[in-house]
């Protein structure tokens, strides 16, 4: 035996003993299914011996071995982690990477008993009181007390994420602006048109080299972006955007830097698909799903529209980034007749009660053409609700002009219909005080305003969202949803396991008020749409790879209406994961309860 297997088969020996015994994989299989059996079936039997939040990761952690080691299972997963450990336990070791035998040695602990992962590092040195043996005022004094202690520990984490709000950090911006607008001969009322941001979006060679003017570039970035452009990957930053980022890449701004500097790994990829991208990174299958042109529709009371596709900034990890070939391209606005043909759609087709008007960013296009679209949307009486999606109010704040909140809002009329703003905050070093006059103008007109935060690595560090929803709800946005990555090939650097958006929202959303943690963790299946992360019925692990990927079979929405068929995704390595954070200075300590969601 391998020292590499110690912490798996030290985790629980006798199951090594029964996989080394067995002459063959369906004897192994027997064994361990008979052994899994025995233990739930002991502890059902007698659970008042054990503590209880032992025996829920036990539940979870059976459940989950059971699926694992199914053959059909296998068979759908196309792994079988079984194989490896038996082949492990026979021959000394087998053909996995250390981020397997981690699975496994977590799932092993959790069978034992013997996860440890309570008190987290949160309420680590703080001791819990014994309330049952005290009552009344007592009672709550202690227990205020002792949520004082959890809430100061919650600070020290949030402490970490500035928001643009920051005193230091607008006075930092300041200094930004004012060398951009240096660089670019401009003054501060161009900088307040949204026109002007628009004409100096950063997005050819020219505009790398204004970048690196402005700010220091290390040089994985500007090797990225200098071959994204010579092979027309799409790129682009607004000057607003641009003025977020520290003069010196930090802490603070890697979430801000990580939305549009592209890793080399995804500029080959979309190198590599320049001819099929069409087909390569269309994850959600719009071509599939679309019964018009500009019109995609998963569900049955509501569709989107795409009258413009394209933006002033490129988001790297941009949904449709298969569609967009530059920033503000020539080509993004469809022919009127095209976006005609499309509201008619709405309107002919009376089921349809909501539209997502999105792209690209709607909000791109002039105001009489924004006012249009409106109009004629308004005029649909069975539509009950209009979402306008932009991200122009991280991006450029600016374009959101009294002229146009005014448009919105004449659109607005409560009763018959409501119109809102979806918008993309992924981090609160995005907010700042241009953000937060523009939100305070749509939101005079009565509109509401909600968040779809997209859940990478650059945001995924503890209490790291839980920030962006606090800032958020203070200037007045509604966190809405919290995306799972999509499981894009290009993307890949910047995937969390779907382990860890769960732990977040157990052990760090929860512990904010109810009013701050609106928004749902989803994942979107291909072609049909969310899942809700926390419900176990929508989803469950069926495997795992040799490279201690986990394989989920997704179950979606559909599935207590109609015949559908699961979706199989394979998740990012925890092992992976982990190890990345600890070069970013984290401690994985914080983080060591993420094997057990499962």
């Amino acid at each position: 035996m391998t020292a590499r297997w110690d912490t798996c088969w030290d985790a629980a020996p006798e199951l090594y003993v029964l996989l080394k015994e067995s002459k063959s994989l369906e004897s192994a299989r027997n064994k361990v299914a008979r052994y899994i059996e025995a233990r739930e079936w002991t502890y059902a039997c007698d659970v008042s011996e054990i503590e209880t939040w032992d025996y829920v990761l036990f539940k979870e952690a059976i459940r989950t071995l059971k699926n694992v080691i199914s053959p059909k299972n296998e068979r759908i997963s196309g792994t079988s982690s079984l194989e490896n450990l038996w082949k492990a336990a026979t021959d000394g070791d087998s053909d996995v990477g250390d981020d397997f035998i981690d699975e496994f040695a977590h799932f092993f602990k959790a069978l034992k008993m013997k996860a440890d992962v309570y008190p987290s590092r949160l309420m680590e040195g703080i001791d819990i009181p014994n309330f049952d043996e005290f009552e009344g005022r007592t009672a709550g004094v202690m227990r205020s007390d002792y949520l004082d202690q959890m809430g100061e520990r919650m600070d020290r984490y949030l402490s970490r994420y500035k928001s643009g709000l920051d005193p230091g950090i607008i006075e930092k911006r300041d200094e930004n602006r004012r060398r951009i607008l240096d660089i670019l001969n401009s003054n501060e009322d161009d900088w307040q048109d949204w026109r002007w941001q628009f004409r100096h979006v950063f997005k050819d060679i020219q505009g790398l080299e204004t970048i690196k003017r402005a700010i220091k570039l290390d040089e994985e970035h500007e090797a990225s972006i200098r071959l994204a452009l010579e092979n027309h990957v799409p790129f682009g930053v607004t000057p607003h955007y641009l003025h977020l980022m520290d003069k010196e890449p930090s802490d603070m701004d890697y979430a801000v830097r990580r939305q549009v500097f592209p890793p080399l790994s995804y500029v080959e990829n979309m190198i590599a698909h320049r001819k099929d991208k069409k087909w390569a990174f269309d994850f959600m299958r719009e071509r599939d799903t679309s019964p018009i042109d500009l019109v995609t529709r998963r569900y049955p009371r509501v569709a989107i529209v795409k009258p413009y596709e394209s933006c002033p900034q490129i988001c790297v990890y941009c949904q449709r980034n298969w569609e967009i070939s530059s920033p503000l391209m020539a080509s993004a606005l469809a022919p009127m007749e095209k976006i005609e043909a499309a509201i008619d759609w709405f309107g002919e087709h009376e089921e349809m009660m909501d539209v997502l008007l999105t792209g690209g960013d709607p909000l791109v296009m002039d105001d009489s053409l924004i006012d249009r679209i409106l109009n004629r949307l308004s005029q649909i009486p069975h539509l009950k609700s209009i979402r306008v999606a932009s991200r122009t109010p991280a991006t450029v704040p600016q374009r959101l002009t009294e002229e146009l909140c005014e448009i919105l809002g004449s659109y607005q009329e409560l009763g018959r219909r409501n119109l809102c703003l979806v918008t993309h905050f992924m981090h609160p070093y995005e907010v700042t005080p241009e953000t937060l006059a523009a939100i305070i103008r749509v939101k005079k007109t009565g509109i509401e305003i909600y968040n779809q935060q997209v859940f990478t690595f650059a945001n995924s560090r503890k209490f790291e969202t839980s920030s962006l929803r606090i800032i958020l709800k203070q200037i007045g946005v509604d966190p809405y949803y919290t995306f799972n990555m999509k499981g894009k090939t290009e993307m890949e650097d910047y995937a969390v396991p779907i382990a860890r958006i769960l732990q977040e929202r157990k052990e760090e959303a929860r512990l904010l008020p109810g009013i701050f943690r609106t928004d749902e963790p989803v994942f979107n299946v291909p072609g049909l749409g969310k899942d809700h992360l926390r419900a176990w019925q929508n989803h469950e692990l069926i495997g795992i790879t040799s490279e201690g990927r986990r394989v989920y079979s997704f179950l979606p929405w559909e599935k207590n209406i109609a015949r559908v068929l699961p979706y199989i995704y394979t998740d990012v390595s925890i092992h992976r994961y982990l190890q990345r954070l600890i070069k970013r200075g984290e401690n994985p300590e914080d983080y060591r309860s993420i094997w057990y969601y499962y």
